[in-house]
């Protein structure tokens, strides 16, 4: 890991709960209350706002967060979310102008900085897709809407981090068996030349890569069938993206894979790195 650049260290992470309900009955409240988050992106909730807010607090009581959340119309599915030690100035649900395809799968947070600057933080859960299918049409959609939608945001904050499960591994060092998913959806070329974009004539950042180097992973997602975790079979599916000058203030990194199969509360593993803002 590298370290990160004097200033004031902000440790802001990401996670698929793979429902909430499910993640706090099964122990992520241990981590939660373990890790110092003060900014955690949350990504297939599967819940309402109350019902998050509930068992946040239940995780880490007596401390306090600030809950927002965006729910998806169609319950028990998706749903994104920020929760963070200190209040935002602002936030919004929604990709752009509304899209069909966001239901429940982009929220923003605006944060004052010392300096007097603003970061914004996004949650988004891109569609998992599937060949063939109206839902890989969705995902196309929701992947091109952030191609227009991300440069515009970009011009509107002095900061942006986005954050969350993209359900893409971008190159054959983000899936162990990247052979054997050329045609499955994940790692579709027409999927990763969106990335090759966001990466590259966008000018994001992949932190994770940039902190990590050339290696293999480091996986975020295990499927539970079979012996993928145990074995490390894993996608690395999980992004910090973020513009240049954050990017620089970036250290840290951590994936906090279970230690253990019986120990997991998703099949994600949270993606944790401090930033060293102003």
């Amino acid at each position: 890991m590298q370290d990160a650049k004097s200033g004031q260290q902000t440790r802001i992470a990401s996670v698929n709960v793979n429902g909430i309900r499910a993640a706090h009955r099964k122990g992520m409240g241990e981590w939660l209350a373990d890790r110092e988050i003060d900014i955690l992106a949350l990504q297939e909730v599967r819940a309402n706002e109350e019902i998050l807010t509930k068992l946040v607090g239940e995780m880490t009581a007596p401390e306090t967060w600030h809950v927002h959340e965006y729910e998806a119309a169609d319950k028990g599915r998706a749903g994104v979310a920020i929760i963070s030690r200190k209040p935002p100035i602002a936030t919004r649900r929604g990709i752009g102008e509304g899209h069909p395809e966001d239901d429940g799968r982009w929220i923003e947070a605006d944060y004052e900085l010392g300096d007097g600057s603003t970061l914004t933080v996004v949650s988004v859960y891109v569609h998992s897709g599937e060949v063939g299918s109206p839902k890989q049409d969705h995902k196309m959609r929701f992947l091109q809407y952030m191609t227009e939608y991300l440069p515009q945001l970009a011009q509107r904050t002095d900061h942006l981090l986005v954050m969350g499960d993209l359900n893409v591994g971008h190159r054959e060092l983000d899936i162990k068996n990247w052979k054997g998913n050329v045609k499955n959806s994940g790692f579709l070329p027409e999927e990763r030349a969106y990335f090759d974009a966001y990466f590259g004539e966008l000018g994001f950042r992949d932190v994770a890569r940039d902190l990590a180097g050339e290696i293999d992973g480091p996986y975020t997602w295990w499927s539970y069938r079979g012996k993928a975790f145990d074995n490390d079979t894993g996608w690395r599916i999980d992004y910090h993206m973020a513009t240049p000058a954050l990017a620089e203030l970036a250290g840290n990194l951590k994936v906090d894979r279970a230690q253990d199969y019986s120990l997991r509360w998703s099949d994600h593993a949270p993606l944790v790195v401090d930033y060293q803002l102003p």
